[in-house]
């Protein structure tokens, strides 16, 4: 005979749970029949003014409980009354409660009338009673909740002491929460509406607005701030952040509006603050339907899809139901990284990875002739300002004559939308980098006038968090200690969220009638020596003091501020408030196919002084003074083609 197998310790906890649960529930459900013939009993007692009860009515009351028991038994367990936890008895638990008793009082009632017509049961029993049950079932369970919650925060003594900002709908619900948490003690709210200063919310006082959290951190010894303001704007949240460094206090901060899943608030959800919390901007209003309008069903190519730009694209257009999505990415770990991703968070989507170089003809000839793509987003580029400065023929190459390449397979195979992704370093570029996407940019306003496809770009400033961005470098100087290394106290800069950046980047896209520039509305610029101390700040430490912040000069091709658009491009409104119109500047299409060619032969040959010069001629706005290993160039641009109205650039 075989033995049984052996229990596990997880079993056994497992049945005790189950075991728990079950006595739970059936000694809930005997409680509540129990009140039952007291809430009849009593009816009756007040009934006869708290006397005696009549012999006569004896027998209605008899009759009427045992009728009303397992009436009250069958509707008690139907309408849930033990699918929740007396330790948490609530507003929905009365509720049902409520509904149960009503119900079951209508149909005791009926079934009275049928079969004893009610004889010794006074009329106001038939009220009474069910008050007096509701009662009786609702009272036992917030008594034990507030016992619970008593007792609890007698205990929560050695939680930390927590100030939680903000006395709304959000701060009540993770108050409540708080409460039921051993390892907080809310202590004090705050908020700045001052009709709920001195006023208190389960029992924890408001003391007054958020300027004063400096004083009330000090004055109860508050250990941890919590924001409970989802909808708080940038400057508020970078207000208490301030105001917690100065403290040397931590601070968490719940989800976003748009983050916080069915409304609900939990202290699970709690969070440390980001950049993106301090920079970051509103939520942005999409028309989804003109988006997927032009991506849904359709075939949709993303180059450089495995870097910080082209991923998100790909997750974003993997959520509009196109029919195929193609990454192509020449980094095999980045491809890798963004596939593994997407298959596991839409296996439905069918989704083909290709790994190539956009500056192989043949490779990208292939992509378009085998799976004839119908959108295509070019993202890939070279976009680090010194590195290119280092290697401009290689920043030519790429960002010139790898967009070239895909262009052209797009005008060729006849995709339907050609998406560039620019950047505002190519207005008045000072650097290599600037210069090769203008150069992109003219090259794909031009093509869309010779070709059926449109060609759309799109130009923004710098995503915080983007491979190569300033942020990781900080990042990495700070957890390393310092210093904090900034170019210039008044260098700016224009940043934006990659989600956003790549929302606004789609709706450019439906929005697109071909050879237009749209320019994402960037806000205002920020300093990057804020940038730095805000970083500090988020990282518990206090700028200048904990970590210093060095000022090393301006590196090769860098600006004091970056520029939106071009004086020469007037700049319009479009029908969404985040994305404006640059005009397009047109060229003679012979004259850039030759300075082109003679551009090509510069970056292939490493000839850079020549190189720089034919970047002059197709960007005269080009200002930069090139240094290489070959010595400052000052080689003057070549004569320029003029179409119509003004010169060309």
């Amino acid at each position: 005979m075989l033995a049984a197998p052996p229990i596990s310790r997880e079993d056994i906890l497992l049945q005790k749970y189950l075991r728990r649960i079950l006595f739970n529930r059936w000694a809930a459900f005997f409680h509540d029949l129990l009140w039952v013939p007291v809430a009849v009993w009593a009816a009756f007692w007040f009934r006869f003014n708290l006397q005696a009860i009549p012999a006569f009515y004896i027998k209605g009351f008899y009759y009427l409980t045992v009728l009303a028991l397992p009436v009250y038994g069958i509707f008690f367990w139907i309408f849930g009354l033990y699918r929740g936890i007396w330790r948490f008895a609530s507003v929905p638990d009365l509720i049902r409660i409520i509904k149960a008793v009503i119900i079951s009082s209508l149909i005791v009632t009926l079934a009275g009338l049928v079969l004893f017509q009610l004889k010794g049961v006074p009329r106001t029993v038939l009220l009474l009673a069910p008050l007096l049950l509701v009662i009786g079932l609702m009272a036992p369970r917030l008594c034990y909740r507030l016992y619970k919650d008593k007792k609890l925060q007698l205990r929560s003594k050695e939680g930390k002491r927590t100030l939680v900002v903000g006395a709304g709908q959000a701060g009540e619900l993770l108050l409540r929460d708080l409460l039921n948490r051993q390892e907080y003690q809310p202590v004090a709210l705050v908020d700045d509406d001052q009709k709920k200063h001195n006023r208190e919310i389960h029992g924890v006082k408001v003391y007054g607005g958020l300027h004063e959290i400096g004083d009330i951190v000090r004055l109860l010894d508050i250990e941890l701030v919590l924001l409970a303001i989802p909808s708080a704007k940038k400057t508020t949240v970078q207000r208490i952040v301030a105001a917690c460094a100065q403290s040397e206090v931590d601070c968490k901060t719940l989800p976003s509006l748009d983050e916080l899943t069915n409304g609900q608030v939990e202290a699970d959800q709690l969070r440390p603050l980001t950049l993106e919390d301090l920079l970051g901007r509103d939520a942005i209003e999409l028309d989804l339907q003109a988006i997927a309008g032009y991506l849904e069903n359709k075939t949709v190519l993303v180059t450089g899809g495995g870097g910080s730009i082209g991923s998100e694209l790909c997750r974003q257009i993997a959520e509009l139901n196109p029919c195929r999505l193609i990454i192509f990415e020449h980094s095999e770990f980045n491809l890798y990284a963004i596939d593994h991703e997407l298959r596991a968070s839409f296996p439905d989507l069918k989704i083909i990875s290709v790994l190539g170089d956009m500056k192989n003809y043949d490779r990208v000839d292939w992509v378009f002739r085998k799976f004839l793509p119908e959108v295509v987003f070019h993202a890939a580029a070279y976009k680090h300002v010194p590195m290119l400065e280092l290697n401009p023929a290689e920043g030519v190459q790429n960002n010139v004559f790898g967009t070239k390449v895909v262009a052209d397979a797009a005008d060729r195979y006849q995709a339907g939308r050609f998406v560039l992704v620019s950047t505002d370093k190519a207005v008045n570029p000072a650097n290599v980098m600037g210069t090769t996407k203008r150069i992109a940019e003219i090259y794909c306003q031009n093509l869309n006038l010779r070709s059926q496809t449109k060609f759309i770009t799109t130009r923004f400033g710098n995503v915080l968090g983007s491979a190569g961005s300033v942020v990781p470098l900080f990042e990495r100087q700070i957890k390393n200690g310092g210093p904090v290394t900034v170019t210039h106290r008044e260098i700016k800069r224009y940043f934006m969220t990659i989600p956003e950046s790549v929302s606004l980047i789609l709706q450019a896209g439906s929005m697109g009638k071909g050879g237009e520039i749209f320019v994402l509305e960037m806000g205002e610029p920020v300093f990057i020596k804020d940038l730095a101390e805000q970083m500090i700040r988020l990282s518990g430490l206090v700028p200048h003091r904990d970590i210093k912040i060095e000022y090393i000069g301006l590196r090769p091709g860098e600006k004091l501020f970056e520029e939106i658009f071009h004086e020469s491009e007037d700049l319009r409104g479009t029908t969404h408030p985040k994305l404006q119109l640059a005009r397009a500047r047109q060229c003679d299409w012979d004259w850039l196919a030759t300075v082109l060619d003679e551009l090509r032969r510069a970056a292939t040959s490493r000839d850079v002084p020549e190189l720089i010069r034919h970047l002059r001629a197709i960007v005269p706005e080009y200002n930069g003074m090139h240094v290489s290993d070959q010595g400052k160039t000052s080689a003057k641009p070549v004569p320029l083609r003029v179409v119509g109205r003004g010169q060309v650039h």
